[in-house]
């Protein structure tokens, strides 16, 4: 019973948990970017909704768009003339306070790098630009973890074909103008392909993987399967038990009124006045109060009263139901 209500308590926490654990929810940036001259605009908005955009700057603390620093529609948030102050994390967050991922904005005033927000598959292509908010005809020098990678005339660089090696701290920069804040950019291995289907083994018609939920959904089933299992066989054992208890106060009743008196209780029932005579000696002596109180712990009175009566009735029963000349003289 213990180990019941401990398993119990195991699922119900597990269900809690796997019910309130929130999922992290991606924050889009249009333009794509991380860094943004003074007096672009942004656009940025929650893939989830009912979620609300969140950031935190250096002259602020964490606030969301409703408190005045960006347009709030719904869960995304606009915001029109950007100023380096703008610097900072933003996120998204839902009403009961869970936070999604993050994404570092940069706002600088004379030279930005555009970059990837999010990170790209190896074997990708991935463009760099130099942008500055002055007129220049200049080339832009690009860095990579403090490293000169190249010159563009165009303020473009195209990296073909990237690799893990190709993960870092990127920077551009415009000689007599300045430099860009620094970059990180991110590149993650590309998802795994299927095995491509066998004779042996056909392949599946588009089923969807297991999902967070659906693995739940399984440890929840599973957890009341074992809990209902629990209680079938604590039952069959209680029913088990009480038969073999209501079997041995049986044998019990019969060794004591029976063979106790001097009768031997393979000929009991032979004459209506022996069984009566016993009857009365087992239910005025109070012995069938000691045989039900020692199997059923107190109150076997009644119940062995019950069985001596109904052993009584039969056996008068089979007396009357013998021919006249078969009955005993008395």
């Amino acid at each position: 019973m213990e180990g019941r209500r401990v398993l119990q308590l195991l699922c119900l926490t597990f269900t809690l948990i796997s019910t309130t654990l929130p999922s992290l929810q991606g924050l889009t940036v249009s333009p794509s970017r991380s860094q943004f001259l003074q007096g672009d605009s942004v656009s940025l908005s929650c893939e989830e909704d009912g979620w609300t955009v969140w950031r935190k700057t250096s002259r602020r603390q964490r606030s969301s768009c409703e408190d005045g620093w960006g347009k709030p529609a719904g869960s995304s948030c606009s915001i029109g003339y950007m100023f380096t102050w703008d610097s900072g994390v933003y996120w998204c967050e839902s009403r009961e306070g869970a936070a999604g991922s993050s994404i570092n904005i940069t706002v600088a005033d004379t030279v930005v790098l555009q970059s990837p927000v999010l990170p790209v598959m190896e074997g990708q292509d991935v463009t760099l630009g130099c942008r500055t908010s002055a007129p220049s005809t200049l080339s832009a020098s690009f860095f990579k973890d403090g490293v000169f990678i190249g010159t563009e005339s165009t303020g473009h660089m195209t990296l073909r074909h990237v690799s893990r090696s190709a993960e870092g701290l990127y920077r551009c920069s415009f000689r007599g103008v300045g430099e860009s804040p620094p970059s990180w950019i991110s590149v993650s291995a590309p998802p795994t392909k299927a095995a491509p289907p066998t004779e042996e083994t056909p392949p599946r018609s588009g089923a969807p993987p297991i999902s967070i939920t659906s693995l739940q959904l399984v440890v929840r089933v599973f957890c009341y399967l074992v809990v209902f299992s629990l209680n079938s066989i604590s039952t069959l054992l209680t029913v088990s038990l009480y038969q073999d208890r209501t079997k041995g106060e049986e044998a019990v009743f019969e060794s004591v009124c029976f063979a106790g008196d001097g009768a031997d209780p393979s000929s009991r029932g032979q004459h209506a006045g022996q069984v009566v005579d016993i009857s009365h000696d087992c239910l005025g002596s109070g012995r069938t109060s000691g045989v039900g109180d020692s199997v059923l712990g107190g109150g076997g009175f009644t119940f062995s009263a019950v069985l001596l009566t109904s052993a009584i009735n039969q056996q008068t029963h089979q007396l009357n139901t013998q021919p006249t000349n078969e009955r005993p003289a008395h």
